[in-house]
Protein backbone atom coordinates (compact mmCIF):
# COMPACT_ATOMS: atom_id res chain seq x y z
CA UNK A 1 0.00 0.00 0.00
CA UNK A 2 2.87 2.38 0.82
CA UNK A 3 4.35 1.60 -2.58
CA UNK A 4 1.02 2.37 -4.30
CA UNK A 5 0.67 5.65 -2.40
CA UNK A 6 4.21 6.64 -3.37
CA UNK A 7 3.56 5.89 -7.03
CA UNK A 8 0.32 7.87 -6.91
CA UNK A 9 2.10 10.85 -5.34
CA UNK A 10 4.83 10.76 -7.98
CA UNK A 11 2.19 10.66 -10.73
CA UNK A 12 0.45 13.73 -9.31
CA UNK A 13 3.78 15.59 -9.11
CA UNK A 14 4.64 14.70 -12.70
CA UNK A 15 1.26 15.87 -13.94
CA UNK A 16 1.68 19.11 -12.02
CA UNK A 17 5.06 19.67 -13.65
CA UNK A 18 3.58 18.97 -17.08
CA UNK A 19 0.91 21.63 -16.49
CA UNK A 20 3.63 24.23 -15.97
CA UNK A 21 5.66 23.52 -19.14
CA UNK A 22 5.47 25.97 -22.02
CA UNK A 23 4.95 24.70 -25.53
CA UNK A 24 6.76 26.49 -28.32
CA UNK A 25 5.93 26.97 -31.99
CA UNK A 26 6.09 24.99 -34.17
CA UNK A 27 4.57 21.94 -32.52
CA UNK A 28 2.60 18.97 -33.72
CA UNK A 29 0.62 18.97 -30.48
CA UNK A 30 -2.67 20.88 -30.32
CA UNK A 31 -2.66 23.98 -28.12
CA UNK A 32 -5.20 23.41 -25.32
CA UNK A 33 -5.93 27.14 -25.28
CA UNK A 34 -7.61 26.76 -28.67
CA UNK A 35 -10.50 24.95 -26.98
CA UNK A 36 -10.50 26.20 -23.38
CA UNK A 37 -10.27 29.99 -23.71
CA UNK A 38 -12.88 32.22 -25.32
CA UNK A 39 -11.19 35.37 -26.58
CA UNK A 40 -11.96 38.16 -29.03
CA UNK A 41 -8.26 38.92 -29.50
CA UNK A 42 -5.81 36.16 -30.35
CA UNK A 43 -2.29 36.84 -29.03
CA UNK A 44 0.96 35.27 -30.22
CA UNK A 45 4.09 36.11 -28.24
CA UNK A 46 7.84 35.64 -28.44
CA UNK A 47 9.54 36.46 -25.14
CA UNK A 48 13.29 35.69 -24.96
CA UNK A 49 13.19 36.45 -21.22
CA UNK A 50 10.66 33.65 -20.66
CA UNK A 51 11.94 31.33 -23.42
CA UNK A 52 8.60 31.63 -25.20
CA UNK A 53 8.96 31.14 -28.94
CA UNK A 54 6.07 32.38 -31.07
CA UNK A 55 3.45 30.83 -28.82
CA UNK A 56 -0.29 31.37 -28.91
CA UNK A 57 -1.28 32.68 -25.48
CA UNK A 58 -3.75 30.88 -23.26
CA UNK A 59 -5.45 34.10 -22.13
CA UNK A 60 -8.80 35.75 -22.58
CA UNK A 61 -8.58 39.17 -24.23
CA UNK A 62 -11.98 40.76 -24.76
CA UNK A 63 -12.86 44.33 -25.69
CA UNK A 64 -14.72 46.32 -23.02
CA UNK A 65 -15.86 49.91 -22.43
CA UNK A 66 -13.81 50.30 -19.21
CA UNK A 67 -11.06 52.94 -19.17
CA UNK A 68 -7.64 51.95 -17.80
CA UNK A 69 -4.59 54.01 -16.90
CA UNK A 70 -1.87 52.15 -18.85
CA UNK A 71 -0.65 53.55 -22.20
CA UNK A 72 -3.11 52.97 -25.02
CA UNK A 73 -2.44 51.97 -28.63
CA UNK A 74 -5.44 53.13 -30.64
CA UNK A 75 -6.03 51.29 -33.93
CA UNK A 76 -7.98 53.11 -36.64
CA UNK A 77 -9.10 51.38 -39.85
CA UNK A 78 -10.36 54.61 -41.41
CA UNK A 79 -6.82 55.85 -42.12
CA UNK A 80 -4.98 53.59 -44.56
CA UNK A 81 -1.53 53.53 -46.12
CA UNK A 82 0.25 51.08 -48.47
CA UNK A 83 -0.81 47.59 -49.51
CA UNK A 84 1.47 44.79 -48.34
CA UNK A 85 3.01 42.34 -50.83
CA UNK A 86 4.50 40.04 -48.21
CA UNK A 87 7.20 39.14 -45.72
CA UNK A 88 9.99 36.69 -46.33
CA UNK A 89 13.56 35.86 -47.20
CA UNK A 90 16.23 35.80 -49.82
CA UNK A 91 16.36 32.25 -51.14
CA UNK A 92 20.04 32.21 -52.03
CA UNK A 93 21.57 29.53 -54.22
CA UNK A 94 23.27 28.13 -51.13
CA UNK A 95 19.93 27.94 -49.30
CA UNK A 96 18.45 25.99 -52.20
CA UNK A 97 21.45 23.65 -52.23
CA UNK A 98 21.06 22.83 -48.54
CA UNK A 99 17.32 22.30 -48.89
CA UNK A 100 17.73 20.10 -51.94
CA UNK A 101 20.26 17.88 -50.15
CA UNK A 102 17.75 17.01 -47.42
CA UNK A 103 15.79 13.81 -47.74
CA UNK A 104 12.47 14.27 -49.47
CA UNK A 105 10.32 13.86 -46.36
CA UNK A 106 12.25 16.33 -44.21
CA UNK A 107 12.52 18.87 -47.02
CA UNK A 108 8.79 18.69 -47.64
CA UNK A 109 8.12 19.16 -43.93
CA UNK A 110 10.28 22.27 -43.50
CA UNK A 111 9.03 23.83 -46.74
CA UNK A 112 5.46 23.35 -45.59
CA UNK A 113 6.25 24.87 -42.19
CA UNK A 114 7.87 27.90 -43.81
CA UNK A 115 5.51 28.54 -46.73
CA UNK A 116 2.08 26.99 -46.10
CA UNK A 117 -0.71 29.46 -45.35
CA UNK A 118 -2.66 27.25 -42.94
CA UNK A 119 -3.05 27.66 -39.18
CA UNK A 120 -0.06 25.50 -38.21
CA UNK A 121 2.62 27.16 -40.36
CA UNK A 122 4.21 30.59 -40.70
CA UNK A 123 3.35 31.32 -44.34
CA UNK A 124 6.30 33.22 -45.81
CA UNK A 125 4.80 35.10 -48.76
CA UNK A 126 7.70 36.78 -50.58
CA UNK A 127 11.09 35.57 -51.83
CA UNK A 128 14.06 37.32 -53.40
CA UNK A 129 16.39 35.19 -55.48
CA UNK A 130 19.67 36.01 -57.20
CA UNK A 131 19.87 36.28 -60.98
CA UNK A 132 23.00 34.20 -61.42
CA UNK A 133 25.19 33.67 -58.38
CA UNK A 134 25.12 35.71 -55.18
CA UNK A 135 27.92 35.64 -52.63
CA UNK A 136 25.93 32.92 -50.84
CA UNK A 137 26.17 30.51 -53.76
CA UNK A 138 28.66 27.64 -53.82
CA UNK A 139 30.43 29.16 -56.82
CA UNK A 140 30.39 32.24 -59.05
CA UNK A 141 28.44 31.99 -62.32
CA UNK A 142 26.13 33.90 -64.63
CA UNK A 143 23.68 32.56 -67.21
CA UNK A 144 25.98 33.49 -70.08
CA UNK A 145 29.58 32.69 -69.15
CA UNK A 146 31.92 32.68 -72.14
CA UNK A 147 35.61 32.07 -72.84
CA UNK A 148 37.84 35.16 -72.79
CA UNK A 149 37.35 37.31 -75.86
CA UNK A 150 33.91 35.95 -76.78
CA UNK A 151 30.62 37.87 -76.71
CA UNK A 152 26.97 36.91 -77.20
CA UNK A 153 24.90 40.07 -77.58
CA UNK A 154 21.83 38.20 -78.79
CA UNK A 155 21.84 35.75 -75.84
CA UNK A 156 22.07 32.68 -78.07
CA UNK A 157 24.08 30.89 -75.36
CA UNK A 158 21.95 32.03 -72.41
CA UNK A 159 21.15 29.07 -70.14
CA UNK A 160 19.48 28.41 -66.78
CA UNK A 161 21.13 24.99 -66.61
CA UNK A 162 23.15 25.97 -63.52
CA UNK A 163 19.89 26.52 -61.58
CA UNK A 164 18.24 23.24 -62.54
CA UNK A 165 20.08 21.23 -59.91
CA UNK A 166 18.85 23.11 -56.82
CA UNK A 167 17.15 26.51 -57.12
CA UNK A 168 14.49 25.67 -59.70
CA UNK A 169 13.43 22.36 -58.06
CA UNK A 170 13.19 24.05 -54.63
CA UNK A 171 11.19 26.94 -56.09
CA UNK A 172 8.82 24.48 -57.72
CA UNK A 173 8.38 22.75 -54.37
CA UNK A 174 7.58 26.09 -52.73
CA UNK A 175 5.14 27.04 -55.49
CA UNK A 176 3.33 23.73 -55.03
CA UNK A 177 2.71 24.79 -51.41
CA UNK A 178 1.99 28.47 -52.10
CA UNK A 179 1.30 29.21 -55.78
CA UNK A 180 0.74 32.91 -54.98
CA UNK A 181 4.14 33.64 -53.47
CA UNK A 182 5.82 36.71 -55.00
CA UNK A 183 9.35 36.29 -56.33
CA UNK A 184 11.87 39.08 -56.94
CA UNK A 185 15.08 38.55 -58.91
CA UNK A 186 18.27 40.54 -58.27
CA UNK A 187 21.63 40.20 -60.07
CA UNK A 188 24.92 40.48 -58.17
CA UNK A 189 26.75 41.01 -61.48
CA UNK A 190 26.31 41.04 -65.22
CA UNK A 191 28.26 38.35 -67.15
CA UNK A 192 31.96 39.19 -66.93
CA UNK A 193 32.35 39.78 -70.67
CA UNK A 194 29.96 42.74 -70.43
CA UNK A 195 32.06 44.48 -67.75
CA UNK A 196 34.90 46.97 -67.75
CA UNK A 197 37.22 44.62 -65.82
CA UNK A 198 36.10 41.30 -67.40
CA UNK A 199 35.73 39.85 -63.89
CA UNK A 200 32.92 38.72 -61.60
CA UNK A 201 34.01 41.06 -58.79
CA UNK A 202 33.71 44.82 -59.26
CA UNK A 203 33.90 46.61 -62.57
CA UNK A 204 30.99 48.33 -64.32
CA UNK A 205 28.63 47.50 -67.16
CA UNK A 206 30.01 48.77 -70.46
CA UNK A 207 27.51 51.10 -72.20
CA UNK A 208 27.94 49.17 -75.45
CA UNK A 209 26.41 46.16 -73.69
CA UNK A 210 23.36 47.94 -72.25
CA UNK A 211 21.11 46.41 -74.92
CA UNK A 212 22.66 42.96 -74.50
CA UNK A 213 22.12 43.10 -70.73
CA UNK A 214 18.51 44.13 -71.27
CA UNK A 215 18.08 41.02 -73.44
CA UNK A 216 19.66 38.99 -70.61
CA UNK A 217 16.88 40.15 -68.23
CA UNK A 218 14.18 39.45 -70.81
CA UNK A 219 15.55 35.98 -71.49
CA UNK A 220 15.76 35.26 -67.74
CA UNK A 221 12.14 36.19 -67.13
CA UNK A 222 10.92 34.25 -70.15
CA UNK A 223 12.89 31.09 -69.35
CA UNK A 224 11.89 31.14 -65.68
CA UNK A 225 8.29 31.48 -66.86
CA UNK A 226 8.80 28.42 -69.07
CA UNK A 227 9.82 26.57 -65.89
CA UNK A 228 6.55 27.63 -64.26
CA UNK A 229 8.16 30.38 -62.17
CA UNK A 230 6.80 33.93 -62.49
CA UNK A 231 9.22 36.72 -61.62
CA UNK A 232 7.07 39.46 -60.12
CA UNK A 233 9.84 42.07 -59.95
CA UNK A 234 13.52 42.59 -60.65
CA UNK A 235 16.04 45.02 -59.25
CA UNK A 236 18.73 46.23 -61.65
CA UNK A 237 21.71 45.53 -59.40
CA UNK A 238 22.22 44.29 -55.85
CA UNK A 239 24.13 46.89 -53.82
CA UNK A 240 25.34 48.93 -56.83
CA UNK A 241 27.63 51.06 -54.64
CA UNK A 242 29.45 48.04 -53.14
CA UNK A 243 31.78 46.54 -55.76
CA UNK A 244 33.84 44.58 -53.20
CA UNK A 245 31.70 41.47 -52.94
CA UNK A 246 32.11 38.35 -55.07
CA UNK A 247 30.23 38.60 -57.37
CA UNK A 248 29.45 42.34 -57.56
CA UNK A 249 29.21 45.23 -59.99
CA UNK A 250 29.45 49.01 -59.53
CA UNK A 251 26.68 51.03 -61.14
CA UNK A 252 26.11 54.75 -60.75
CA UNK A 253 22.63 56.20 -60.48
CA UNK A 254 23.05 57.90 -63.84
CA UNK A 255 24.12 54.65 -65.49
CA UNK A 256 21.11 52.90 -63.98
CA UNK A 257 18.78 55.62 -65.25
CA UNK A 258 20.36 55.44 -68.73
CA UNK A 259 20.17 51.63 -68.78
CA UNK A 260 16.49 51.68 -67.87
CA UNK A 261 15.34 54.38 -70.27
CA UNK A 262 17.50 53.42 -73.24
CA UNK A 263 17.55 49.62 -73.00
CA UNK A 264 15.68 47.75 -70.28
CA UNK A 265 12.38 49.63 -70.31
CA UNK A 266 11.99 49.49 -74.12
CA UNK A 267 13.09 45.82 -74.16
CA UNK A 268 10.43 44.92 -71.58
CA UNK A 269 7.85 46.89 -73.54
CA UNK A 270 8.73 45.15 -76.82
CA UNK A 271 8.64 41.70 -75.23
CA UNK A 272 5.43 42.50 -73.30
CA UNK A 273 7.16 41.78 -69.99
CA UNK A 274 4.97 42.73 -67.01
CA UNK A 275 7.67 42.19 -64.38
CA UNK A 276 8.17 45.29 -62.22
CA UNK A 277 11.43 47.24 -62.52
CA UNK A 278 12.74 48.36 -59.13
CA UNK A 279 15.78 50.61 -58.72
CA UNK A 280 18.67 50.98 -56.29
CA UNK A 281 18.54 47.93 -53.89
CA UNK A 282 21.08 49.32 -51.43
CA UNK A 283 21.39 51.22 -48.15
CA UNK A 284 19.09 53.97 -46.86
CA UNK A 285 22.01 56.40 -46.45
CA UNK A 286 21.99 57.16 -50.20
CA UNK A 287 18.42 58.04 -51.05
CA UNK A 288 19.89 60.48 -53.60
CA UNK A 289 20.46 57.43 -55.82
CA UNK A 290 16.80 56.45 -56.37
CA UNK A 291 15.74 60.11 -56.28
CA UNK A 292 18.00 60.88 -59.25
CA UNK A 293 16.48 58.04 -61.28
CA UNK A 294 12.92 58.95 -60.34
CA UNK A 295 13.58 62.58 -61.30
CA UNK A 296 14.23 61.46 -64.88
CA UNK A 297 10.78 61.10 -66.48
CA UNK A 298 12.08 58.93 -69.34
CA UNK A 299 13.49 56.40 -66.85
CA UNK A 300 10.82 56.79 -64.18
CA UNK A 301 7.97 55.84 -66.53
CA UNK A 302 9.32 52.27 -66.52
CA UNK A 303 10.04 52.14 -62.76
CA UNK A 304 7.67 50.69 -60.16
CA UNK A 305 9.70 51.86 -57.17
CA UNK A 306 12.87 51.66 -55.08
CA UNK A 307 14.42 48.95 -52.89
CA UNK A 308 16.50 49.36 -49.75
CA UNK A 309 18.82 47.61 -47.31
CA UNK A 310 19.83 49.04 -43.93
CA UNK A 311 23.53 48.40 -43.43
CA UNK A 312 23.76 52.21 -43.43
CA UNK A 313 21.35 55.09 -42.90
CA UNK A 314 18.00 55.38 -41.13
CA UNK A 315 14.80 53.55 -41.95
CA UNK A 316 12.92 56.85 -41.56
CA UNK A 317 14.68 58.23 -44.66
CA UNK A 318 12.57 55.93 -46.83
CA UNK A 319 9.59 58.17 -46.15
CA UNK A 320 11.48 61.04 -47.81
CA UNK A 321 11.52 59.03 -51.04
CA UNK A 322 7.79 58.35 -50.67
CA UNK A 323 7.07 62.02 -50.03
CA UNK A 324 9.05 63.05 -53.13
CA UNK A 325 7.41 60.42 -55.38
CA UNK A 326 4.26 59.10 -53.66
CA UNK A 327 3.13 57.14 -56.73
CA UNK A 328 6.29 54.98 -56.65
CA UNK A 329 6.47 51.97 -54.33
CA UNK A 330 9.06 51.16 -51.68
CA UNK A 331 10.49 47.74 -50.85
CA UNK A 332 12.80 46.46 -48.12
CA UNK A 333 14.80 43.70 -49.73
CA UNK A 334 17.60 42.57 -47.43
CA UNK A 335 18.98 42.59 -43.88
CA UNK A 336 21.26 39.98 -42.38
CA UNK A 337 21.42 38.47 -38.90
CA UNK A 338 25.08 38.12 -38.00
CA UNK A 339 26.28 34.79 -36.67
CA UNK A 340 25.90 33.26 -34.17
CA UNK A 341 22.73 35.30 -33.50
CA UNK A 342 21.15 36.56 -30.30
CA UNK A 343 17.39 36.17 -30.06
CA UNK A 344 16.89 38.96 -27.52
CA UNK A 345 18.79 41.69 -29.38
CA UNK A 346 18.08 40.47 -32.93
CA UNK A 347 14.33 40.13 -32.31
CA UNK A 348 14.05 43.61 -30.82
CA UNK A 349 16.15 45.37 -33.48
CA UNK A 350 14.62 43.68 -36.51
CA UNK A 351 11.01 43.97 -35.32
CA UNK A 352 11.47 47.59 -34.22
CA UNK A 353 13.45 48.71 -37.26
CA UNK A 354 12.17 46.55 -40.12
CA UNK A 355 8.83 44.87 -39.41
CA UNK A 356 7.51 48.03 -37.71
CA UNK A 357 9.87 50.71 -39.05
CA UNK A 358 9.95 49.44 -42.62
CA UNK A 359 6.20 49.21 -42.99
CA UNK A 360 5.61 52.49 -41.14
CA UNK A 361 7.91 54.04 -43.76
CA UNK A 362 5.83 52.75 -46.69
CA UNK A 363 7.55 49.45 -47.55
CA UNK A 364 5.30 46.93 -49.28
CA UNK A 365 7.49 44.04 -48.14
CA UNK A 366 10.19 43.24 -45.58
CA UNK A 367 12.76 40.57 -46.42
CA UNK A 368 15.34 39.02 -44.13
CA UNK A 369 18.53 37.89 -45.83
CA UNK A 370 19.58 34.27 -46.13
CA UNK A 371 16.88 31.62 -45.78
CA UNK A 372 19.26 28.81 -44.81
CA UNK A 373 22.89 28.16 -43.93
CA UNK A 374 24.74 25.19 -42.51
CA UNK A 375 26.33 25.20 -39.01
CA UNK A 376 29.51 26.76 -40.45
CA UNK A 377 27.54 29.49 -42.31
CA UNK A 378 28.16 27.89 -45.70
CA UNK A 379 27.77 27.77 -48.65
CA UNK A 380 29.35 31.01 -49.87
CA UNK A 381 31.67 32.06 -52.65
CA UNK A 382 35.36 32.77 -52.14
CA UNK A 383 35.20 36.18 -50.50
CA UNK A 384 31.45 35.96 -49.83
CA UNK A 385 29.78 36.43 -46.46
CA UNK A 386 31.08 33.86 -43.94
CA UNK A 387 29.03 35.11 -40.95
CA UNK A 388 25.53 35.22 -42.43
CA UNK A 389 23.18 33.27 -40.15
CA UNK A 390 20.26 31.67 -41.96
CA UNK A 391 16.66 32.00 -40.89
CA UNK A 392 17.11 28.28 -40.36
CA UNK A 393 20.27 26.22 -39.98
CA UNK A 394 20.28 22.97 -41.94
CA UNK A 395 22.63 20.26 -40.70
CA UNK A 396 21.98 17.29 -42.96
CA UNK A 397 18.28 16.67 -42.29
CA UNK A 398 18.17 18.48 -38.93
CA UNK A 399 16.74 22.01 -38.78
CA UNK A 400 17.37 24.73 -36.19
CA UNK A 401 15.15 27.81 -36.14
CA UNK A 402 17.12 31.03 -35.69
CA UNK A 403 16.10 34.62 -34.75
CA UNK A 404 14.91 35.60 -38.25
CA UNK A 405 12.40 32.72 -38.15
CA UNK A 406 10.55 34.29 -35.20
CA UNK A 407 10.98 37.84 -36.56
CA UNK A 408 9.25 36.82 -39.79
CA UNK A 409 6.63 34.60 -38.15
CA UNK A 410 5.14 37.53 -36.21
CA UNK A 411 4.29 39.28 -39.49
CA UNK A 412 4.15 36.68 -42.27
CA UNK A 413 1.62 34.38 -40.62
CA UNK A 414 -1.03 37.07 -40.13
CA UNK A 415 -0.29 40.00 -42.48
CA UNK A 416 -1.08 38.22 -45.71
CA UNK A 417 -0.50 39.76 -49.16
CA UNK A 418 -3.20 42.28 -49.93
CA UNK A 419 -3.35 43.49 -46.34
CA UNK A 420 -3.30 47.25 -45.89
CA UNK A 421 -1.41 49.15 -43.23
CA UNK A 422 -3.79 51.11 -41.02
CA UNK A 423 -3.20 53.78 -38.42
CA UNK A 424 -2.05 52.98 -34.90
CA UNK A 425 -0.84 55.36 -32.21
CA UNK A 426 2.93 55.16 -31.85
CA UNK A 427 4.15 54.96 -28.24
CA UNK A 428 7.88 55.34 -27.59
CA UNK A 429 8.42 52.26 -25.44
CA UNK A 430 5.79 50.25 -27.33
CA UNK A 431 6.65 50.60 -31.04
CA UNK A 432 3.88 49.05 -33.11
CA UNK A 433 2.25 48.78 -36.50
CA UNK A 434 -1.25 47.71 -37.54
CA UNK A 435 -2.83 46.15 -40.62
CA UNK A 436 -6.22 45.14 -41.97
CA UNK A 437 -6.22 41.83 -43.83
CA UNK A 438 -8.20 41.07 -47.01
CA UNK A 439 -10.63 39.12 -44.80
CA UNK A 440 -11.20 42.18 -42.58
CA UNK A 441 -9.16 41.03 -39.58
CA UNK A 442 -7.04 43.55 -37.70
CA UNK A 443 -3.42 42.70 -36.88
CA UNK A 444 -1.32 44.69 -34.41
CA UNK A 445 2.39 43.93 -33.89
CA UNK A 446 3.90 45.37 -30.70
CA UNK A 447 7.41 45.32 -29.20
CA UNK A 448 8.03 46.07 -25.52
CA UNK A 449 11.12 48.24 -25.86
CA UNK A 450 11.24 49.13 -22.15
CA UNK A 451 13.50 47.60 -19.50
CA UNK A 452 10.60 46.05 -17.59
CA UNK A 453 7.24 44.39 -18.12
CA UNK A 454 4.64 46.76 -19.58
CA UNK A 455 0.88 46.79 -19.22
CA UNK A 456 -0.97 48.50 -22.06
CA UNK A 457 -4.33 48.87 -23.76
CA UNK A 458 -5.36 48.17 -27.32
CA UNK A 459 -8.24 50.45 -28.29
CA UNK A 460 -10.48 49.83 -31.29
CA UNK A 461 -13.89 51.33 -32.11
CA UNK A 462 -14.16 52.94 -28.69
CA UNK A 463 -13.48 49.76 -26.71
CA UNK A 464 -10.28 48.57 -25.09
CA UNK A 465 -8.55 45.35 -24.17
CA UNK A 466 -5.68 45.26 -21.66
CA UNK A 467 -2.63 43.02 -21.84
CA UNK A 468 1.06 42.86 -20.89
CA UNK A 469 4.40 42.09 -22.53
CA UNK A 470 7.68 41.15 -20.87
CA UNK A 471 10.65 43.36 -21.62
CA UNK A 472 12.04 42.59 -25.07
CA UNK A 473 8.94 40.57 -25.99
CA UNK A 474 6.98 40.86 -29.23
CA UNK A 475 3.25 40.29 -29.45
CA UNK A 476 1.03 39.91 -32.51
CA UNK A 477 -2.65 40.58 -31.71
CA UNK A 478 -5.36 39.52 -34.14
CA UNK A 479 -9.11 40.23 -34.02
Amino acid sequence: MKTMNLLFTLLILLLGCADNTKSTYPSDEPNPSDETVQTQVEAWVTSPLKHVLFQKQNISLNFATTVNQPPTITVDTTKTYQTIDGFGNCLTGGSATLLNRMNETNRAQILKELFAKDAKNIGISYLRISIGASDLSERVFSYNDLPDGETDVNMAKFSLESEKADLIPVLKGILAINPDIKIMGSPWSAPSWMKTNNASKGGSLKPEYFDAYAKYFVKYIQEMKAEGITIDAITIQNEPLHPGNNPSMYMTAQDQADFIKKSLGPAFETANIQTKIIVYDHNADRIDYPLLILSDPEAAKYVDGSAFHLYGGSIDDLSKVHEAYPSKNLYFTEQWVGAPGNLESDLAWHVRTLIIGGTRNWCRNVLEWNLASDPSYNPHTDGGCDQCLGTITINGDAVTRNPAYYILAHAAKFVRPGSVRINSILIGSLPNVAFKTPEGKKVLIVLNDASELQKFNIKFNGKTVTTTLDKGAVGTYVW
